[in-house]
Formats: structure tokens, C-alpha cells, sequence
């Protein structure tokens, strides 16, 4: 089953080699959500759209930093996460698209961007209009690029896109911290 295992941030929001994933690193946030409350809300929020089961995946790369695991949506169509051990907290929800060719290529592509906006919709308050129109706006800044991610209050969007081995949307939290000048103003 093909994983967006690879996700990572370089320091800017655009690059072609990205490097560790933030995820990965020591002390990186996780949603307080766990993996089955994350499941349920979805399937309750998103009807028709489901998710079955998540399953955990076994990886010697990064098993002492967090557990993985994914569930099939359809033959092209996959939704994975990176969780936070002994919680299974979500550190990443990812979405990979793997792209098909002929005269399903269209409808394949509307059904993995429906998939996308309504992954978005559970972390972040917008509505069915406009999850589409981020995601369909976060893919565009993303095309032709391998990489791309763009961060809103705190939550980072990353686009990983592999080209003919699949494009995947993944949504993560980031620690907000106060500037040193705000800092200095609350002592």
C-alpha cells in the first residue's frame, strides 16, 4: 500500500529534495484527536464519503517516533496517518491519490479531491465550498513542484507530488510559540 511515508518540510514553503518530516521530530505536536474519533467525525460529517478501519502498518524506519497507519479507500484512492505512540493521537493525515489513466482519470480525481476537502473540513472550520476551493488552490501552488506546504494559524498543509506515483494532501499541526518582542511584554 503505497504511504506518503516520506512527507517532509524543508525550512521554506517550496522545495524539491524535502528533508525529515516534522512529524518525525522530537517533540512535534499531534492533534487531540485520536485515530477512531478522527474516523468517526468523518464518516458522521462526510456521508457518503467513509473510511473503514485504519490499520497499523509496521515501519522499522520510524517505529520508535510514532505508529503508522492507513486504510483503503479504493483501487487508486488510500487515506494514512502518522500517530503519536501510545496515544495514536494524529501527528499527520495524509490522502494519497494514485493517478489513473483513460476515461475514469476524471471522475478518480474529483472523488480523491472530495476526499481531501473533507479530511480538511475535520481539523479546520470551513465549509464544503471552501475546503474545495483550499484544496483545489493549495494543489494549483503545488503543481509541478515535488513538494509544497502552506501553513494557516496552526495547521500546515503539505502537497507531495510524485507525479505518475501519486499525489498526496496532507494536513498537520504546528506549535505556535510567541515572538521574543510579545514575550517581553507579558513579564
Amino acid at each position: 500500500m503505497p504511504l506518503a511515508a516520506g512527507l517532509a518540510a524543508p525550512e521554506n514553503d517550496e522545495a524539491n529534495q524535502p528533508g525529515k518530516a516534522p512529524y518525525l521530530l522530537p517533540g512535534a505536536p499531534s492533534f487531540d484527536l485520536t485515530i477512531s474519533q478522527f474516523r468517526e467525525k468523518f464518516n458522521q460529517d462526510s456521508a457518503p464519503l467513509a473510511l473503514s478501519e485504519f490499520r497499523a502498518i509496521t515501519s522499522s524506519q520510524d517505529k520508535d517516533a510514532i505508529t503508522r497507519a492507513a486504510t483503503k479507500i479504493n483501487e487508486n484512492l488510500y487515506a494514512s496517518s502518522a500517530l503519536e505512540r501510545g496515544t495514536l493521537k494524529i501527528k499527520s493525515m495524509q490522502i494519497t491519490w494514485l493517478p489513473i489513466q483513460g476515461p475514469e482519470q476524471k471522475a478518480a480525481k474529483a472523488k480523491a479531491l472530495e476526499y481531501m476537502a473533507a479530511v480538511m473540513r475535520v481539523f479546520a472550520p470551513f465549509s464544503k465550498a471552501q475546503s474545495q476551493k483550499k484544496v483545489t488552490t493549495l494543489l494549483t501552488a503545488a503543481k509541478n513542484k515535488r513538494y509544497y506546504q502552506q501553513t494557516e494559524g496552526a495547521i500546515r498543509y503539505v502537497v507531495a507530488d510524485n507525479g505518475e506515483k501519486g499525489l498526496t494532501f496532507a494536513i498537520e499541526p504546528i506549535k505556535l510559540a510567541l515572538s521574543e518582542s510579545l514575550e517581553g511584554n507579558n513579564k
